[in-house]
């Protein structure tokens, strides 16, 4: 069993802002990997079928080639995240290596992809209340590149904000390309994830696309 966990803010105030990136991530995801249902039915399936409310998020379950799969997204707020995902993962009997956390970066350009096996928080406050409650920093992640705040405009502002056009132009293909490292992992692992997908985003540096 995969748990793949897509950050963000719960309510229609927080759609389409740049920390909800991992909410648009399982969206696309969840039409490629095959949904119970389809993607608009996320909330009303989760809660007839798992009774989302005892581990406060919403999901629902996909076929990967090789793998069963669970789509959370977390509906406690980011900076409690972790609640959520430790009882979904309890609840599925997931280990933390079986985890995917998918999140924005203001470190990374728009729409610049990384992958990686473990690691800090980066200070991002998602992260870092999932591995409080967790209690280990060894789960995969991939983090969404959004740009760094503009001078004098407070990060908490500029995460709630909402993508500019260029930003949504650049944001498009790499939410396509996010998905397609989520299923890399899936079926094979994080290393081959991280072979395809961190390089491939590394040449498209180089090259200036």
């Amino acid at each position: 069993m995969r748990l793949v966990v897509g950050l963000g803010n719960p309510g229609s105030e927080y759609v389409g802002t740049r920390h909800n990136i991992g909410f648009d991530v399982l969206d696309q995801l969840a039409a490629r990997l095959g949904w119970i249902g389809k993607p608009d039915d996320f909330n009303r399936l989760a809660k007839s079928k798992f009774d989302a409310l005892s581990f406060d998020g919403v999901v629902n379950r996909a076929s990967g080639e090789s793998e069963k799969v669970v789509l959370l997204k977390p509906l406690t707020f980011m900076n409690n995240s972790g609640r959520s995902v430790q009882a979904a993962a309890s609840f599925f009997q997931v280990d933390p290596k079986d985890l995917l956390i998918i999140l924005d970066d203001v470190a990374l350009p728009c729409g610049r992809l990384r992958l990686r096996p473990a690691g800090s928080s980066g200070g991002h406050n998602g992260l870092k209340d999932i591995q409080r409650v967790l209690g280990t920093e060894e789960y995969p992640r991939l983090r969404i590149g959004i740009d760094p705040p503009p001078p004098r405009v407070p990060q908490r502002d500029y995460v709630l904000g909402r993508f500019s056009p260029d930003q949504r132009v650049a944001l498009e293909p790499a939410i396509a390309r996010a998905c397609g490292a989520v299923v890399t992992w899936i079926d094979q692992g994080i290393v081959a994830a991280m072979n395809q997908f961190n390089v491939a985003e590394d040449n498209k540096d180089t090259s200036g696309r």
